[in-house]
């Protein structure tokens, strides 16, 4: 990707402290139309994240070594045959004692690595526009998050991802990514038993490390305690990182 738009990266601690006193959980974070409190401003995301420093969004790629990316939405090859996302960045929430996504994530990586395999990210926090935007063609609730509730990834939450040996190489899985069939359900079968072992190795590992699978979806993952993290509508190329 060429990164056009993507905004460098910002020390942002004094403005921290300097927002902290000002505002408390839930206040000026305004409903939109389904009734949903949706962070858009970047003053209001900081005030969170200066309560809370868990809720800072992270790239995945400066806190996770060895990571790999595919942004499908990045690129036109993904199932809306479109690019919903302005740079190809994965960000989770983020950096503290008590481990939230990004931090889970690193340690499923690093007990992949003992193994000889990586993790391949496709996606990870989706602004909450673009969850709009892919639910009007398909409104299926089992593979595509409903706005009128939100989406985990609209949260930080949420990661989809796969394995890849350590030449990059995927490794055999019941479907490709965004895969709307019975085939990428955790529960279907009818398949070839390596493509079974590693779904479930790849569960074993996520889900050890905080991580719930959906069941509809082999490659998505939701991290255990996102209902304490707002929603989000940041766009990716404008994430103020805090240093």
């Amino acid at each position: 990707m060429d990164g056009v738009g993507d905004s460098p990266t910002r020390s942002l601690r004094p403005r921290l402290l300097e927002l902290q006193p000002q505002i408390r959980y839930g206040d000026g974070i305004p409903e939109n139309e389904n009734g949903l409190q949706v962070v858009e401003d970047e003053d209001v995301y900081l005030r969170t994240v200066a309560e809370d420093l868990s809720k800072e969004l992270v790239d995945l790629e400066q806190e996770i070594p060895g990571v790999r990316l595919d942004i499908r939405y990045a690129t036109t090859d993904n199932f809306m045959r479109e690019r919903l996302y302005p740079v190809a960045k994965a960000y989770l929430r983020a950096p503290a004692a008590v481990a939230p996504a990004a931090v889970a994530l690193a340690g499923a990586q690093k007990e992949f690595k003992a193994r000889g395999l990586e993790l391949k990210v496709f996606d990870g926090y989706r602004p909450y526009e673009v969850t709009e935007k892919i639910w009007e063609p398909y409104q299926n609730p089992d593979f595509v998050a409903d706005p009128a509730e939100g989406s985990r990834h609209n949260r930080g939450c949420a990661v989809d991802l796969t394995l890849v040996d350590e030449i990059g190489e995927e490794l055999p899985m019941p479907t490709g990514y965004d895969d709307f069939t019975k085939k990428a359900s955790h529960d279907y079968q009818n398949l070839p038993e390596e493509e079974i072992r590693n779904r479930d190795l790849l569960r074993a590992v996520m889900e050890s490390h905080g991580f719930q699978a959906l069941p509809t979806e082999w490659w998505h993952y939701d991290y255990v305690g996102w209902e304490r993290f707002e929603l989000l509508d940041l766009p990716l190329n404008g994430i103020p990182q805090v240093t």
